[in-house]
């Protein structure tokens, strides 16, 4: 009879500490998940910013362009070109 009470006895204090270990996993878990919740909204405003910042890029380069080829309209209307297909491919793009 002590050694059956001695197994529950055991048997109890496993229990004990594998619910200490399930309960310390859950909160490592939902530091975790918060944490990649946090990192993923940095991603997307950064995303934001590098996608403003492209675009700004573009808008730079077609000033310069326009501003330095004023005799050479032909690269001018190349560019123009080029920015019309981007244009329509990211209208094509939104409209899937």
């Amino acid at each position: 009879m002590a050694i059956r009470n001695e197994v529950i006895f055991l048997l109890e204090e496993n229990i004990k500490r594998l619910l200490f270990v399930a309960n310390n996993l859950k909160e490592s878990n939902l530091q975790l998940r918060q944490q990649v919740e946090e990192l993923s909204e940095t991603i997307r405003v950064k995303d934001v910013e590098i996608e403003e910042l492209a675009s700004r890029y573009q808008n730079l380069m077609l000033a310069k362009t326009i501003a330095l080829t004023a005799e050479d309209v032909k690269k001018v209307k190349l560019r123009i070109n080029e920015m019309v297909r981007d244009i329509d491919k990211c209208i094509a793009l939104l409209n899937k």
